[in-house]
């Protein structure tokens, strides 16, 4: 569970610096970071968020395709 926890704070990190040279993610970084910060949670745990609910929404169009 750590080494996951690890990864991905580096996988955000390496996002974020990126995003020096990538005016739209720069933006889509900060508006995470202001959303993070209404919720009164951390910038990490709004990513997760909302990979989590993209990953969960693609499932279920998925499923959704499939049962028509």
């Amino acid at each position: 569970m750590v080494e996951s926890q690890a990864f991905f704070s580096k996988m955000v990190d390496e996002l974020v610096e990126f995003s020096e040279y990538d005016p739209e993610l720069a933006d889509g970084i900060k508006w995470l970071d202001t959303q993070a910060l209404k919720k009164g949670i951390t910038f990490y745990d709004m990513v997760f968020e909302v990979l989590y609910k993209h990953d969960v929404n693609s499932k279920a169009k998925d499923w959704l395709s499939t049962r028509n």
